[in-house]
């Protein structure tokens, strides 16, 4: 944290000697804003950085950012230069994130002056052999990698009871609309530094609510696509069943242009990303932001998830938004039942905890032997064993590691995992698919992230959006989830969704 505070006390002392786009609105800036102060010339890429920076050096209690990049203003100078021959364009040279600063989760390899810890003591001053795939496609579509985002420790599979926003490196996330309310996590930073306007872009990764909760519980938007239709190549792993990487950002719109520059095929995770590029539409994920894009759309409502007291604020307001879905010309069909979602929604009884254990043993082996080129630690069993050195420093006595030590026991995919995967399997195809296909339905809807576990266990999609707030100030979200490439209706219900409501609002900061 000493590295990082004196990198923005650089960073705010050359914003005021500097200066800065006075004319442009920062807060609460769009990329469609962002782009268009790049064409006007109201907005420079070295003037958005510095107010990044800025804002991330003014919000240090909330924990967002574990790291900035001492490069980023040399990449946002290069982006302005880039810009000036080109001025009467579109301010889109390059890509479509040319000049436009990022946060990644600090689980997402960089290879450059930032450290890849997923939040762990046990990773600082490891080298990646590369940048992940995801960040290459950032790098091209002209992306200023800004810093690392805080997470949850070992993105929250280290300990049975949660890490709840805290990581060793970063210390405790705090929800930026009410300090003292729960972040969620993993993709804690990500959340939090969008929602309180540090960067318009971020990137989480999410194993089962990683994206959708954070997302739900800060008020802005967290796409979960479809798994394999992002790379996992570079990501500190959990499972390759269910890894997926997304936006976050404050608006679906945002959101969705970041989606379009990091979905494609990889070599480096090619089964995965070879299978999902089917369901890449022509034309990129944009063409989906119809103001209209409720009608005619048939959305599910599952029973076990809108159980809330009567009078409530989230029963009131969960209401209206089921209203709202029809007045735009939704189909919405309430009692549909998940088939075993009790079991769906037990890790141990639906299997999944089995199935992740094996998989994150044999995954995060790989990882540390084959895309670090050095680090202190090269298996599971190494991180154990450091953990156990450091008890204080990655605070042992309170999380303890007791999911690193029955992942450590496990040994492969035997004939229990394969019959804990096929069970997921089953689960999937037996309840929501089911559900969907009987009911021809484009999309099924929750509160917060109640359903990312139906999603997860499936490697399906899901778009968390702001749905409101209850009475001491708390954000809430709903979630939109669909079937493997269903990306495309998802983004146009969310859209809609969104224009029709416009639930978000900054944070206050409350205590």
């Amino acid at each position: 944290m000493a590295r990082l505070q004196l990198l923005l006390l650089t960073a705010v002392v050359l914003a005021l000697t500097a200066g800065t786009s006075r004319s442009f609105e920062f807060q609460e800036a769009t990329l469609d804003a962002i782009h268009q102060g790049f064409k006007n010339g109201s907005l420079t890429s070295t003037a958005l950085v510095q107010h990044y920076l800025g804002q991330i050096s003014r919000l240090l209690l909330l924990h967002a950012v574990i790291e900035v990049n001492p490069d980023a203003l040399r990449q946002a100078a290069q982006a302005d230069a880039e810009r000036r021959p080109l001025s009467s364009g579109d301010g889109r040279i390059g890509g479509g994130l040319h000049g436009v600063p990022v946060l990644l989760k600090d689980n997402i390899a960089t290879r450059d002056a930032l450290n890849t810890t997923a939040g762990s003591l046990a990773l600082l001053g490891s080298v990646v052999r590369r940048d992940a795939g995801v960040v290459a496609r950032l790098r091209r579509a002209g992306a200023v990698v800004l810093g690392k985002a805080n997470m949850d420790e070992w993105a929250n599979f280290r300990s049975a009871i949660g890490t709840g926003g805290w990581s060793a490196r970063g210390g405790q996330g705090k929800n930026p609309y009410v300090l003292s309310s729960p972040p969620c996590g993993s993709s804690t930073g990500p959340a939090i530094a969008a929602a309180a306007n540090m960067a318009a872009v971020t990137l989480g990764t999410e194993t089962d609510g990683s994206i959708l909760c954070p997302s739900s519980l800060n008020s802005v938007v967290g796409i979960k696509p479809t798994v394999g239709l992002t790379s996992r190549a570079g990501v500190v792993p959990i499972s390759p069943r269910q890894d997926t990487v997304g936006p976050i950002c404050r608006t679906v719109a945002d959101a969705v242009h970041v989606l379009d520059a990091i979905v494609g095929y990889d070599e480096l995770d090619a089964v995965a990303t070879r299978a999902a590029s089917k369901y890449i539409p022509d034309g990129g994920y944009a063409q989906f932001l119809k103001i209209d894009g409720l009608q005619g759309k048939r959305i599910g409502v599952p029973n076990g998830f809108f159980d809330f007291p009567d009078g409530s604020v989230r029963q009131k307001v969960y209401k209206q938004h089921l209203d709202t879905l029809r007045r735009n010309g939704a189909v919405v069909t309430e009692d549909l039942l998940i088939a075993n979602l009790d079991v769906i929604l037990n890790a141990t009884v639906s299997g999944e905890l089995a199935a992740l254990a094996a998989e994150f043993k044999i995954a995060l082996n790989a990882y540390l032997s084959s895309d670090l080129s050095r680090s202190l630690v090269a298996s599971l069993a190494e991180v154990i064993a450091f953990n156990n050195a450091h008890p204080d420093e990655e605070m042992l006595k309170q999380f303890g590691q007791l999911i690193f030590l029955v992942s450590q026991n496990t040994s492969g995919i035997g004939s229990a995992e394969k019959a804990a995967i096929q069970q997921l399997d089953d689960l999937t195809a037996n309840g929501v698919e089911k559900v969907m296909r009987q009911h021809q339905l484009d999309a099924i809807v929750a509160p917060d992230s109640s359903s990312a576990t139906v999603l997860a266990i499936g490697g399906l999609p899901g778009i968390a959006v702001p749905a409101g707030y209850d009475e001491q100030g708390v954000p809430f979200g709903i979630t939109f989830g669909g079937l493997k490439g269903y990306e495309p209706r998802l983004i146009e219900i969310a859209y809609a969704f969104e224009q029709a409501t416009k639930a978000r609002k900054p944070p206050m900061f409350k205590n």
